[in-house]
């Protein structure tokens, strides 16, 4: 029963704050709405994404020795998987007809991967106490979830801004948009890590700042017409 209840209450504490959001992000394209199978296709997706993110992290970590290269690797690979899981949802699909599409696909995968991930460490920390566990979930809610939004968005915004533009271009933006996100995600880990307590705050406040740029861009993004 105990393990139930666990399992229940991570269950909540992960997806439910990732729906949440979800539904946020999902207000700012109401005008054009993508469809739900395909947001929901890419938010599982983003989920099952953590269930390869975690061998191919623990992979990296035995073959590479420097710890800096290490958080580098780790945030290549769970950029990368969210970016699969988006085009398995909804990227490489008709419907995805503006530049705006891409950034909400890839932040519906981002979400599903915050889901997963959170999940999993409140099932670790609420076996140390409920409450505690719970407090420390926000944390992550707060933190690392839109930090996830973030360096997927970031992906997003260069694939708007080459939206109408030729194929040899839009790989371009794309790869500057895949190590804009990588760089954003392992500045974000490296110094939380190395941070003690007023640093990690400084380096969560950062974060949302960048959120709240994000939403202007948005806006921006929104007025994207092709010519």
């Amino acid at each position: 029963m105990a393990e139930v209840q666990t399992l229940f209450f991570s269950l909540l504490g992960g997806i439910l704050p990732a729906l949440l959001w979800l539904w946020f992000w999902l207000r700012e394209d109401k005008m054009h709405p993508e469809p739900r199978r395909l947001l929901f296709l890419s938010f599982i997706g983003g989920m099952v994404a953590v269930a390869l993110a975690l061998p191919l992290e623990k992979f990296a970590e035995r073959m590479i020795v420097n710890g800096t290269l290490i958080i580098i690797a780790w945030s290549l690979i769970e950029e990368i998987l969210k970016l699969g899981a988006a085009y398995l949802g909804g990227l490489d699909r008709k419907d995805c007809d503006e530049p705006l599409d891409p950034m909400i696909y890839l932040i519906t995968a981002a979400l599903g991967f915050a889901a997963a991930e959170n999940t999993l460490f409140l099932l670790s920390s609420v076996k140390e106490g409920f409450l505690d566990g719970m407090l420390t979930g926000n944390l992550r809610f707060i933190g690392a979830s839109l930090l996830h939004v973030l360096c997927s968005a970031l992906i997003g915004v260069f694939m708007a801004l080459s939206f109408y533009k030729k194929t040899y271009i839009k790989i371009i933006y794309l790869t500057v948009g895949i190590i804009a996100a990588v760089a954003a995600h392992f500045l974000f880990n490296y110094y939380v890590m190395k941070s003690q307590a007023g640093g990690t705050f400084l380096v969560f406040s950062l974060v949302w700042v960048a959120i709240i740029g994000l939403l202007l861009i948005f806006e921006k993004i929104k007025k994207i017409r092709q010519i």
